[in-house]
């Protein structure tokens, strides 16, 4: 328990001094340990990894493993499941704080403001204090022009941005690999183009940029470098399997993604998201969100602190 210790002693010394305001120009609620070392990033863990927890147990390993927070998964198969979620997502976000951790962000499979379901959980969410969510991904349609379907999800996204700004709550579409709306970084660009952007903006996640752009994902982080409200951490290597070229997901700082020049980038750039890591790699099954997992449970908590380390300090040494 000596990190939930030290953390809270952190946070003590913070309010008796005063903290320092510096951060909060970065994202909306740095925390005070943010304010205090600026060499470090908030990072939150992607709880689909951790879904064979209950929602206390969730928040201790969090808060011990040195985690900002928990990145709540509230979608079908998730921790939350969108049919419960007025009564298990406050009881979800209360479990976690009495665990000794937050939660103010979710990954969600929301789509539109016409889906009742969806606006169920923006409103639950937004009264108990989560700040970001991921939406889910769109496909184009079949039949239509790329162009046609860009149109009625950039349609789609202005409104629940229009929601969002009601309720004070920030909507996030990830750039992830494949033939998913939002492969290119340019497919954001223009979901976003009617949005009001400061409440809808992207996940930026560079290993699918790596894996989509190779070398162009600094082009890509330019051009969304002012909507990026919340980034993913994780790392990948192409490599053959069952004789196929395919990408394989590995331990940060184990593979392609280059994250000394990313991270010297976002820092010239003055931006510093919130961050949620995922860790895609076998664990056992925690990798795809399982509830009973094949490996020891430290196995899993080993490598999530492995990887929380690594980007710290790959963080500081940018």
């Amino acid at each position: 328990m000596f990190l939930k210790t030290r953390r809270d002693f952190v946070k003590k010394t913070a309010l008796v001094t005063g903290g320092i305001p510096f951060l909060q120009a970065f994202h909306p609620w740095s925390g005070l340990e943010d304010n205090i070392n600026i060499n470090r990033l908030s990072v939150n863990i992607f709880s689909k990894h951790l879904q064979f927890l209950d929602y206390k147990a969730t928040g201790e390993m969090a808060n011990e493993l040195g985690f900002d927070g928990v990145d709540l998964t509230v979608r079908p198969k998730g921790h939350v499941l969108p049919e419960l979620v007025k009564i298990d997502l406050p009881k979800a976000i209360e479990a976690i704080k009495v665990g000794g951790s937050d939660c103010k962000m979710m990954t969600t499979s929301i789509e539109s403001v016409n889906n009742k379901l969806d606006v169920d959980i923006l409103n639950t969410a937004s009264k108990h204090g989560i700040k970001y969510y991921r939406t889910n991904w769109f496909e184009y349609l079949r039949e239509k022009p790329l162009e046609e379907s860009i149109e009625i999800y950039k349609n789609q996204i202005k409104e629940l941005s229009e929601l969002n700004k009601e309720l004070n709550i920030i909507g996030c579409y990830q750039n992830h690999a494949g033939e998913k709306i939002g492969a290119s970084y340019w497919e954001i660009k223009q979901l976003l183009e009617s949005t009001n952007l400061n409440y809808f903006g992207t996940q930026y996640d560079i290993r699918h940029a790596v894996a989509e752009g190779g070398h162009s994902w600094v082009n890509g982080l330019k051009l969304l470098k002012n909507n990026i409200k919340v980034i993913v951490l994780k790392d990948f290597k192409w490599g053959v399997v069952n004789g196929k070229w395919k990408p394989v997901n590995v331990p940060i700082g184990e593979g392609m993604v280059d994250f000394d020049s990313y991270f010297k980038l976002l820092k010239k750039f003055k931006l510093k998201p919130p961050v949620s890591l995922h860790l895609e790699y076998d664990l056992g099954g925690a990798e795809k969100g399982l509830s009973k997992i094949s490996v020891d449970k430290k196995v899993v908590f080993n490598a999530m602190k492995t990887d929380l380390n690594r980007i710290q300090k790959l963080w500081e040494s940018a």
